[in-house]
């Protein structure tokens, strides 16, 4: 597999990673484009396979963790798998592109083992707990007790930011925006 190289984002779900990489896949500069994840969870509202995610059953995922399919996976919630196809990574570096990642913060640090000195790890940090249930509220997509158990997943996620290469704290959109494209220029010039 030729390598181009990578670009991750992980963070707590909430504190922005998607707004983030959907602004960094607009710079032609970068030669972006997005890995798809695979995941065994329900579709939610407008996704569509093969855009948003793979989605497979739970008995499929475990099938091609078997036979050694994914760079990377990891069991989220009981059934509930999440990980990154090679022939995604393998068909991005074929077309001459980079990859880009949104995952979460354990896909992040194993995609970081995976890449070495072709990947840059960002972990994108909410200024606090506060605001991550606020957004989290406001995208009225799930339920109070799913707020709940991704903000108490959220604390323990954020342990984890010491291990990144990068730490950015998405306080204010434009800045962190600008804090990103700095970096990822940086870092796909070196």
């Amino acid at each position: 597999m030729s390598q181009g190289k990578a670009i991750i984002f992980s963070a707590p779900s909430g504190a922005g990673k998607t707004t983030i990489v959907r602004h960094l896949l607009s710079v032609p500069e970068f030669r972006l484009s997005f890995s798809t994840s695979a995941t065994s969870r329900q579709k939610r509202g407008h996704e569509e396979n093969g855009k948003d995610y793979f989605f497979i059953s739970p008995e499929e995922f475990r099938a091609r963790i078997t036979v050694g399919e994914f760079l990377e996976w990891e069991e989220v919630y009981k059934d509930q798998y999440y990980g990154t196809l090679k022939s995604e990574v393998a068909r991005i570096w074929q077309e001459g592109r980079n990859v880009i990642f949104d995952v979460d913060v354990v896909g992040g640090l194993n995609l970081k083992k995976s890449f070495g000195e072709n990947g840059i790890a960002v972990f994108v940090q909410p200024l606090s707990i506060e605001v991550l249930r606020y957004r989290l509220r406001n995208r009225s997509t799930e339920t109070a007790e799913k707020i709940a158990m991704r903000i108490e997943k959220a604390q323990h996620e954020m342990t984890f930011a010491e291990q990144f290469d990068y730490i950015l704290i998405n306080d204010q959109l434009e800045p962190a925006l600008k804090t990103a494209e700095t970096k990822v220029r940086e870092f796909l010039n070196s």
